[in-house]
């Protein structure tokens, strides 16, 4: 649950401030994605492997992902847990943002691998890092053996073991995290991954490499609240690319749904529907 909260004043060190408003509302970077998966996909069923707390937030998040269209046949309830929280702070158009993973924490190799047994050869993927980094490994090892693709948005940061991009289809950093990831060399790591690496650039688009650098735009938007917009990106991306469309194309509709996204406060308030990206990308 993501509790968003605008502020004029950054409060120093002990320091106390008024804010202008509260806005509760599901988010979480897994769930952001499954639900701009779900909201632009055309044939294609969504699933959400992940979990919540036996709380009202809990009861509130499962309810938001089935209204989205997306699947919950694998969420699980954790007993006696809350439900994980994100603490947004707004000011001057951008986002600082605790995470408290809480039922998260409970999506461990054990409960998901089996999960990936159902699912069909080529199906994608899409992981972040908020759960833990043991499940984020053995998914993607898993996923190898079992021909899944899979996207790995490696955010929040957190170093990760460097021989598995190998098995990765996409790793989709933003600008910060790709620093972190390649001790700063990204325009080193983007050749090092042609057509893997894909680095997002907020308000400059989105860049890979495939023989030289390229750079797709971003489409230029009123800016509200850049919470969720990259989750919305990955989601869009996944969609794209399990329709065929090439990493271009792909980019291009991404940053197009990312456009929607930062335009509505809220992480999820903001995601667009296929037919909203389809008439925008049609102009």
């Amino acid at each position: 649950m993501d509790l968003t909260v605008q502020t004029d004043v950054i409060p120093n060190q002990g320091e106390t401030v008024l804010g202008d408003s509260l806005l509760m509302a599901p988010g979480g970077k897994g769930a952001n994605q499954a639900v701009a998966a779900a909201r632009l996909k055309r044939n294609q069923e969504v699933y959400m492997i992940g979990a919540v707390g036996d709380d009202a937030f809990g009861k509130t998040i499962i309810e938001n992902l089935q209204q989205s269209g997306v699947n919950t046949t694998y969420m699980q309830t954790v007993a006696g847990e809350h439900s994980g929280t994100a603490h947004i702070t707004l000011y001057d158009k951008d986002n600082r943002i605790i995470v408290v993973p809480e039922a998260n924490n409970a999506i461990l190799p054990d409960v998901v691998l089996p999960i990936l047994q159902r699912f069909e050869r080529g199906d994608i993927v899409v992981m972040q890092q908020e759960i833990p980094a043991e499940t984020v490994e053995a998914v993607i090892k898993e996923s190898t053996q079992l021909g899944l693709q899979v996207i790995l948005n490696p955010a929040p940061y957190r170093p990760i073991d460097m021989q598995l991009l190998d098995q990765i289809a996409y790793i989709t950093p933003n600008e910060s995290e790709c620093q972190q990831l390649f001790d700063g060399k990204v325009g080193e790591a983007l050749a090092q991954y042609p057509n893997k690496l894909i680095v997002t650039l907020g308000a400059d688009g989105a860049a890979y490499f495939n023989q030289t650098q390229y750079t797709v735009p971003a489409y230029p938007c009123d800016v509200v609240d850049t919470t969720g917009a990259g989750d919305t990106f990955n989601g869009a991306l996944a969609v794209a690319l399990s329709e065929g469309q090439s990493l271009e194309a792909a980019l291009r509709f991404a940053n197009m749904a990312s456009r929607f996204a930062v335009s509505v406060l809220g992480a999820q308030g903001g995601i667009p529907t296929r037919q909203d990206v389809d008439e925008a990308l049609s102009e």
